[in-house]
Parts: structure tokens; C-alpha cells; sequence
């Protein structure tokens, strides 16, 4: 039985993180060619490497803020296979946790650089090819603070309500073209990213912070990278062929409050 994404080739940036290393394996499971893309390049290693399929996973270093690197790593996944049908355009950064007054301007810089420059670069590269095709499916990582504030998280939720717009956006101009565009809008995931979040709130005392947000979370706990990789596998099949500028909470309840 064919897989979901059989024959088809994916670009997952934040490729050697623990969301784009879980959805590349599903990916694989599902028949696709997939280019992981990070700018942490023996982490990549790491990750291509821990995947074991040499013909059908490939390793791309990259700053996804520079156009440069963007155009370069655009060009070598077609020069390899082809084509692309789906961009699954993940990279992300956290950023420094504290109030908004408090923030810098370079804070700001960096943020936004990753965050909303690095998503817009991908878009900008990838759908005229998506076009040309006359399919393909991008699904953008948002989270649950794009939809809403975030206290002491100014920047970061700033910077997911911006993908939240190029998302709606771009899934207008392409919709002539069968190209779809959605967004993912996780609760907190059992992730390195947020341990950085509960000791930053913390210091002495992490463990109190997870308790507390895991509270907030109707379903008492935070989420798993698993069953995220799950929803962005299927907004990149044909499962999912008629939705398109959609934003796709997976947050135990949380939008229901």
C-alpha cells in the first residue's frame, strides 16, 4: 500500500530540531524524499544520519535569514529531485523570555529575523516553484501565541501572529495555482524549548513552571512532538486538498477558554 507521500519531495527547515527530526521520519514512513534544512550543521549530521535512508533523506546547512543561503538551498533540492510538493517551514527561535519592556531592539532583530524573515525567504522561493507545478502544500509553524498574548513573551508572539498573516496571504495569491498554505498553532511540547521557557520563569524551581502551564492545558499536559508531525502530515497530503489559509490549533483545549 502506498504511502500518503509517495513519490513526493518535502522541505522541513528546523531540520535538526526535535519537531523537524519527528516529522521527517513520518515523512519517510510515507514514501517522500525529504531535505532537512538547519543552520546548526553537525546537528544536521546528526539527525540525517540517525534517519538511515541515504537516498531519501538529504542534509542542507543554512541561515534561512540570509536570501542567499535560501535561493542555495532552493536550487540544490531541485537540481536533486526535481521538484517540491511539500514545505513544511518550521525553523523558530524562542528568544529572550521577559517582559516587553525589557526587550532590546536587538532582541527584536533576532526574533524577527528567524522567526518572520526566514518564513517570508522560504515562501518567496518555494511557491513560484509550487506554481509552475500547479500543486504543492507549505504548512507554516505558528503556535498557540499567535492566536493570542503571551505574557513575558512579547517577541515571540509577535513574530507567530506575523506568520499567522503570511500564511493568509499567501494562501490567496496561490489558490489559483492547487497550491495550499496552513498554519500549525501548538500548545507547549515537551521540548528543549521549553525547558529553556520554565527555567528563564524559574531558575530554582522549573518544575513549578511546567505544573503551572500544564494547568492552563484543559487537557492537564503539555503536547508531543508525535502528534504534531501527525496534524503536518496530514495538511501535506491529498488528505487534506481542500483546505487552504486555515489555522490549525493543536493545543489540548486551550482556544476553547
Amino acid at each position: 500500500m502506498a504511502g500518503k507521500l509517495e513519490g513526493k519531495v518535502a522541505i522541513i527547515t528546523g531540520g535538526a530540531g526535535a519537531l523537524g527530526r519527528s516529522t521527517a521520519e513520518l515523512f519517510l514512513q510515507e514514501g517522500a524524499k525529504v531535505a532537512l534544512v538547519d543552520i546548526n550543521q553537525n546537528s544536521l549530521a546528526s539527525v540525517v544520519e540517525s534517519l538511515g535512508s541515504v537516498e531519501e533523506a538529504h542534509g542542507l546547512a543554512a541561515n534561512l535569514s540570509d536570501e542567499e543561503d535560501v535561493k542555495r538551498y532552493v536550487k540544490h533540492v531541485m537540481q536533486k529531485w526535481g521538484r517540491i510538493d511539500v514545505f513544511f517551514n518550521n525553523a523558530g527561535i524562542i528568544g529572550k523570555v521577559a517582559p516587553l519592556t525589557d526587550q532590546t531592539v536587538e532582541d527584536f532583530e533576532a526574533i524577527m529575523d528567524i522567526n518572520v524573515r526566514g518564513v517570508f525567504l522560504g515562501l518567496k522561493h518555494i511557491l513560484p516553484i509550487m506554481s509552475a507545478q500547479k500543486s504543492g502544500s507549505v504548512i507554516n509553524t505558528s503556535s498557540v501565541s499567535g492566536l493570542m498574548g503571551s505574557s513575558g513573551n512579547s517577541l515571540y508572539s509577535a513574530s507567530k501572529h506575523a506568520v499567522v498573516g503570511l500564511t493568509k496571504t499567501a494562501a490567496l495569491e496561490v489558490a489559483k495555482d492547487s497550491v495550499r498554505v496552513n498554519s500549525v498553532h501548538p500548545a507547549p511540547l515537551d521540548s528543549a524549548m521549553m525547558k529553556v521557557i520554565e527555567q528563564s520563569l524559574n531558575i530554582d524551581n522549573p518544575s513549578a513552571v511546567r505544573t503551572h502551564i500544564s494547568s492552563r492545558i484543559p487537557l492537564g499536559r503539555y503536547g508531543s512532538m508525535e502528534e504534531v508531525s501527525k496534524l503536518v502530515l496530514f495538511l501535506a497530503s491529498d488528505d487534506s486538498k481542500f483546505i487552504t489559509g486555515s489555522q490549525y490549533r493543536i493545543d489540548g483545549g486551550m482556544g476553547a477558554r
